[in-house]
């Protein structure tokens, strides 16, 4: 059963940000109190860590090609969520080796691309290995595959460049859009409503600083 959950409002003055939704826009932290509760990140692929633009083609063999455009920005976002001990998960409703690439470059082991775009249930059996519940979760999505599963979590998140449907249902809208920093501003906005973007930044930036950047590397840090 679908759970009842109740809608933050924003403040005066903020309505033409999210068009008909109802939740925060980029203009406002997200309230504490949600955002210390968040312990996994759920991301759509297309739309939202992409454009959802698609190249195709093929190779002088005649072998298919597609490739997808990643914000290299957003991708350091991610990373700073997972050294606050957020986990990570990438739910797609479409299998590209682009996406599984991208995925491994972060190094994010819970990587589901669904054909039939039935996200309910990854989601659910990833909330099931990981011992959590579904308010401490958050999702960011973009279109109408990405509802049933934006319904349930505790911090419904839509991008910019989302449908109509999906940022009614939002308790928070980005600025950016898909592909174009819409990651990287949820993170930061995420991480200083925990109070934790400093702590995090500094960390960052110390494992990267003279010897030991080396001892960073070796160990698996990145410098996405």
């Amino acid at each position: 059963m679908m759970r009842r959950r109740a809608r933050l409002l924003r403040p005066e003055g903020t309505g033409s940000e999210l068009g008909s939704g109802g939740g925060f826009s980029g203009a406002e932290r997200i309230p504490r109190d949600v955002a210390r509760r968040i312990r996994l990140v759920i991301l759509d692929v297309d739309g939202v860590l992409t454009d959802a633009g698609v190249y195709l083609g093929e190779d002088t063999e005649g072998r298919p090609i597609e490739l997808k455009r990643f914000d290299i920005q957003d991708g350091l976002g991610l990373v700073l969520l997972r050294e606050a001990g957020i986990h990570l998960a990438l739910v797609s409703g479409r299998v590209s080796p682009a996406t599984a690439a991208r995925a491994r470059e972060l190094g994010i082991e819970e990587c589901h691309q669904e054909a039939g775009a039935r996200k309910l249930p990854v989601v659910q059996g990833i909330l099931e290995r990981h011992g959590l519940s579904w308010d401490e979760a958050a999702m960011l999505g973009d279109d109408l595959p990405d509802l049933p599963v934006f319904r349930r979590v505790g911090l419904p998140v839509a991008v910019a460049n989302a449908v109509s449907e999906v940022r009614r249902e939002a308790l928070w809208t980005t600025r950016r859009e898909g592909g174009r920093g819409a990651v990287r501003e949820f993170s930061k906005v995420l991480l200083q409503s925990r109070g934790e973007w400093e702590e995090r930044v500094d960390a960052y930036l110390a494992a990267r600083d003279g010897d030991q950047f080396a001892a960073s590397t070796a160990t698996g840090g990145r410098r996405d």
